[in-house]
Formats: structure tokens, C-alpha cells, sequence
């Protein structure tokens, strides 16, 4: 059973949209606010990072003539964006929060730096890391990773649409199987798509251990923290 103190919650930009085909599904971040302000109420000291595939990917960008950097500067602001819809949902909850940006665009959000993440998480504000790493070529992904690492979380929590780790996608095949538990190595050798390459060698060289689970059931998040078994475990 893992303890949680300190935790970084990686949430996809794809499951902002709930049922819609593009954008920010307001139900949805309502409910993603609850869950967090739940924990929050717990002493969970609480860092977000979200993508911005609702938005736009820089990747995909790239296939439609756009210059990689450039795309990937768009896909940053995209997660921006994503970040003001939380913080937004969270002040609607009453709980504190701070965004943060990987790169400087005062008055939007706070110019990131270890230091004042750390005093923001100790004195009980929700913390999002917005603009991912402010690079090109890192995926949020990777930018949560090094956020994670940075702020020494005990774990990082990857929300998604599924229930865990499974041998195949379980949205396609039906014999999928999900581990409970999985190491980095039989990741790469089973070449299962958990995050990019990036993001998981980081975690493992830095013995940070990834719990992925159901964000979109409304409860799992806390029951995570109460030490129930969801999801499945990286370590």
C-alpha cells in the first residue's frame, strides 16, 4: 500500500473533452475539480500538469505543415489554457490553487521555479504546471515527469480514461488484461504505450514510481489516496 504526502497529477488534455470531439467539456473539469478539492481537504499536498491535445498537439501539428517548434509553442499555450479551465473550476470549489507557466507570460500565471512551487504545495495550494517544460520536443508527459521529480513528489498519479495498465488497448480488445503491478523494464520490453520514452526513463533513473488510473470515475481519486488498490503500479 503507498502513503501519499505529496503527489503530481498528470492529466490528459484528451479527457478534458469528455464527449465531445474537440475542447474543454465543462462537466467534466467540474468534476476533475471536485475530486482534487476532496484530496486537497485530506492534507495531500496536490501539483497538476495537463496536456493540450483538446487543443492542439505539436506532433500531429508537424503532419499538417506546421514547423515542430512552432507547433510544439502552440501546444504549450494549449495547456495554458487547460490550466486557467481548472484553476477556474477550482476557485468555483473554493479551493486555492496557483498556476504556474514554464514560461514567463505575467500577469496569465507565475513564472515557474522550484522554489516558490514548493512554498505554494506547503501552504496548501493546488499547484499547476502549466507550458509544460518550455521547450520543444518534451512532451507534457515528459514535462510532468520533471515536474514530479522536481517538487520530490512521493508519486506520479496519470489520470486517464482507463482503469490501469492493460497488455493490449482494452478499448479495442476485449481479452486485454491489466496488471496490478508492472517494473519500467517490462515496459520498454513489452513495448507497452504508457508515456513516451522521455517521461518513463526519467521516472525510472529518478525511482519515482507512476500509479495510472480511472480519473474519469468520480471517487477513484481518493480512494487512491485512502490506500485502496486502483489502477496499476510502475516502479
Amino acid at each position: 500500500m503507498m502513503k501519499f504526502n505529496r503527489i503530481l497529477l498528470k492529466l490528459s488534455g484528451e479527457s478534458l473533452m469528455g464527449a465531445q470531439k474537440y475542447g474543454i467539456d465543462v462537466t467534466r473539469v467540474e468534476s476533475y475539480a471536485r475530486q482534487i478539492k476532496e484530496i486537497a481537504e485530506m492534507g495531500i499536498q496536490i501539483g497538476i500538469v495537463i496536456g493540450g491535445g483538446n487543443i492542439f498537439r505539436g506532433l500531429s501539428g508537424t503532419n499538417k505543415g506546421f514547423d515542430r517548434v512552432k507547433g510544439d509553442s502552440m501546444g504549450m499555450l494549449a495547456t495554458v489554457i487547460n490550466s486557467l479551465a481548472l484553476s477556474s473550476a477550482l476557485d468555483n470549489e473554493n479551493c486555492r490553487n496557483k498556476v504556474l507557466t514554464a514560461i514567463r507570460m505575467e500577469p496569465i500565471g507565475e513564472f515557474y521555479s522550484k522554489a516558490k512551487a514548493i512554498e505554494y504545495l506547503e501552504n496548501g495550494y493546488v499547484t499547476i504546471f502549466s507550458a509544460g517544460t518550455g521547450n520543444p520536443y518534451f512532451t507534457t508527459d515528459t514535462g510532468s515527469s520533471l515536474r514530479a521529480i522536481e517538487i520530490e513528489a512521493d508519486a506520479m498519479l496519470k489520470g486517464t480514461r482507463v482503469a490501469g495498465i492493460y497488455t493490449a488497448d482494452p478499448e479495442k480488445d476485449p481479452t486485454a488484461t491489466k496488471f496490478e503491478k508492472i517494473t519500467y523494464d517490462e515496459i520498454y520490453n513489452k513495448g507497452l504505450k504508457v508515456m513516451d520514452l522521455t517521461a518513463t526513463t526519467m521516472c525510472k533513473e529518478n525511482h519515482l514510481p507512476i500509479v495510472v488510473f480511472n480519473m474519469d470515475v468520480e471517487g477513484n481519486l481518493k480512494k487512491l489516496m485512502e490506500g485502496q488498490q486502483i489502477g496499476t503500479i510502475v516502479y
